[in-house]
């Protein structure tokens, strides 16, 4: 959708709604032009933010991700497309991806206002994201999970269960991202960090997390040679 250009030099003094929808699974949705970059909001959380949001531009660029060997990339909770926005806006990364978002509404506006920018090839998948990675037989060079009820991940996507069939998508060398918010509220804070230690490290030897001021990424990298399963 090709937004006037009047309309982002003014989002750059006050914030411009274009949109406005509601589902099923987000009663609030809105589609935010705010400085001269389209946000899509749920209630008050941010779920996406094209460049500016941080948390994953600063992960990316941590990793030197546009240095990695990726092709084929799957996507667990695709919001306005901000991690494919990313990529290929600012890393110059064509990837292929698989995005996988279980509110149908999110994934039109994400086609009508993100993906029609982009040239990368991606297939939207709407399911559930715990669902998809349990029966899907594809691997991918790298796994993003960005799936939120408001701040707060939902308990399906905190189990050993899960973060192993997550493990299993990755292909030899492969990158799974996990964003969990981190700032603000103490008892938010806790709880993701908690996860990481308890069930996140647990699953993944040699996790690690990124902070960038407000959120931990939370990476693993599977071995480059696979082993004989135990």
């Amino acid at each position: 959708m090709r937004i006037p250009l009047w309309k982002k030099w003014l989002s750059y003094l006050v914030p411009i709604t274009l949109e406005e929808a509601a589902s099923e699974q987000n009663p609030e949705l809105s589609v935010i032009l705010d400085r001269g970059r389209l946000q899509l909001l749920s209630g008050d959380a941010i779920y996406s933010w094209d460049d500016l949001y941080r948390n994953f531009l600063l992960a990316f660029k941590k990793l030197q991700i546009s240095e990695r060997n990726i092709a084929d990339v799957l996507v667990l909770g695709l919001g306005l497309g901000s991690v494919p926005f990313i990529l290929e806006k600012v890393f110059d990364c064509r990837f292929h991806y698989t995005a996988v978002e279980w509110d149908e509404v999110v994934s039109l506006l994400a086609s009508k206002y993100t993906l029609s920018r982009l040239e990368s090839p991606l297939d939207i998948v709407t399911a559930d994201a715990r669902v998809f990675v349990e029966v899907t037989e594809a691997q991918y060079d790298m796994v993003v999970v960005d799936i939120f009820e408001d701040e707060l991940t939902p308990p399906p996507f905190e189990t050993a269960e899960f973060l192993h069939d997550c493990g299993l998508l990755l292909r030899p060398g492969g990158l799974l991202l996990f964003n969990r918010l981190h700032g603000g509220n103490p008892a938010v804070r806790v709880l993701t960090e908690r996860f990481f230690e308890q069930t996140f490290r647990k699953a993944f030897t040699g996790a690690w997390y990124i902070d960038t001021g407000g959120n931990w990424i939370l990476c693993y990298q599977k071995e480059a040679t696979p082993t004989e399963a135990a």
